[in-house]
């Protein structure tokens, strides 16, 4: 194998292997080193085993439903299946990324990569020293477990998925999207549940609706909710884990699961051999063309700081090729990014908060609309569905759009279109609407639940 090459790609997630694939249709000779598996945390541990354990743990409630709609329904659950069809379908994956690899002619190494000089890379297990004209560094990120008495004892994302048992009750720390997500993994599944955040409220940085219609929700679902509050202490005992809290609580669960951020995964890179500083997060700080302080290096993904998000990673790969092999330079716009939580109720969500909106334009109208899903007609319920929009009472253009209830990540693909394109309160509402479906809220929403002028609600 050649050792010379016009790009080398360190790390085989979805930025490095989009940004080898699109060089290589460009003519570039690429090759991709990858220490772990070809996929990256969303194939491997992330994005594609959460969705699936989340349409596992949907199973149990609409159980439930069912028998309202004249359905006799006999269940069971077993984890044993569960995880060796999501192991199947993981390897089936990585297996693609690796055929689409070899089709774009691009050479794959499995072998951990540091960077010894600004256009040569080590591979530590063959010993190899491999060159190229440009490095991309698209290594991602990695969980983040704080420093406390007893967290050998406590799991994260990246060994939930592959548990031996389905444990009886789990103590999940945290309060961002992957601890509600699997919050509700877990109590869907059947798991006694309670999550434990040091904040006043989870999910920082969403929406407050959001936010607050999100813990109702949960802790209707049976889901401890413990705000304010953090563990700092774990400890083993016969009968599994006793976790002592903050305050000086403690509670007995057979497994403790960190879900408090991740960190972009530079351990090893062998930066400072090319005067590359971290950020003040560990990220590999990069330009709006994610080039790095040293000129023939590039940073993609989660390792660069700029947004933890998958198809964010694989728009900058794509742009990265663009710009660097086909004579097109090409950037990423992150100012609208439409995302989803998959949590039990799911959410979605783009654009501006009300917080920010008021800050920034002075004078909004902000509609509001919650109600019981058509789905639970003949139950009794608490749930509810939340539909939010943000707009600027000046030009009516759409500032936020947030989704709560089923559905709401499909929905807000889509509306991201429009909001992208600039759409105003009047486009939306000349959609005529569809019925009976809840995304018809979106376009039937006439009057502002309240306006805000100068931050005082009117």
């Amino acid at each position: 194998m050649a050792n010379s090459f016009d790009l080398i790609v360190i790390g085989g997630g979805s930025g490095g292997v989009r940004a080898a694939r699109v060089a290589a249709s460009f003519g570039a000779k690429v090759c991709v080193v990858e220490e772990f598996r070809l996929g990256g945390t969303c194939v491997i541990r992330g994005c594609v085993p959460k969705k699936l354990y989340t349409y596992a743990a949907g199973f149990s409630s609409t159980f439930d439903v069912a028998k309202s709609f004249g359905w006799s329904v006999e269940s069971s659950f077993d984890w044993t299946t569960l995880v060796a069809n999501k192991d199947k379908e993981i390897t089936r994956l990585e297996g693609i990324y690796g055929s689409l690899l070899s089709a774009s002619n691009v050479e794959t190494r499995a072998d951990h990569a540091s960077i010894t000089g600004p256009n040569t890379v080590l591979l530590h297990k063959s010993q190899e020293i491999l060159t190229a004209d440009k490095i991309l560094i698209a290594t991602g990120g990695k969980p983040f477990l704080p420093t406390i008495a007893g967290i050998e004892h406590a799991i994260t994302s990246n060994e939930a998925f592959d548990l031996e048992t389905l444990p009886k009750s789990i103590l999940i720390v945290g309060g961002g999207y992957i601890a509600v997500e699997f919050a509700s993994i877990f109590n869907g599944l059947g798991v006694d549940v309670t999550l434990a955040y040091r904040g006043a409220l989870i999910l920082r940085g969403f929406d407050m609706h959001v936010r607050e219609g999100l813990t109702e929700e949960m802790a209707h679902k049976g889901i401890k909710v413990c705000l304010g509050t953090q563990p700092h202490a774990i400890e083993k005992t016969p009968d599994g884990l006793c976790v002592t809290y903050s305050d000086e609580m403690q509670i007995d669960v057979d497994q403790v699961m960190y879900a408090t951020g991740r960190t972009p995964n530079v351990e090893g890179l062998g930066l400072a051999t090319i005067d590359v500083e971290l950020g003040k997060h560990g990220e590999i700080p990069v330009d709006e063309f994610s080039r790095t302080t040293c000129p023939s290096v590039y940073a993609v993904g989660d390792v660069n700081g700029r947004a933890a998000l998958t198809p964010v990673a694989i728009r900058e790969g794509q742009a990265f090729a663009q710009t660097e092999y086909d004579d097109n330079p090409t950037t990423v716009d992150l100012s609208i990014i439409p995302t989803a939580v998959f949590s039990n109720p799911e959410i979605g969500t783009l654009g501006l908060i009300e917080a920010d909106a008021v800050a920034k334009y002075q004078d909004v109208n902000v509609y509001i609309a919650r109600f019981k899903p058509m789905k639970y007609s003949f139950v009794t319920t608490e749930t509810r569905m939340l539909f939010k929009l943000i707009t600027d009472a000046k030009t009516d253009k759409v500032l936020g759009v947030h989704i709560m209830g089923e559905g709401a990540g499909e929905m807000i693909q889509m509306v991201g279109i429009a909001v992208g394109m600039g759409a105003t309160k009047a486009d939306f509402d000349r959609t005529i609407a569809v019925h009976p479906v809840a995304a018809e809220e979106l376009v039937t929403m006439k009057e502002p639940t309240y306006r805000i002028v100068d931050g005082e609600r009117l």
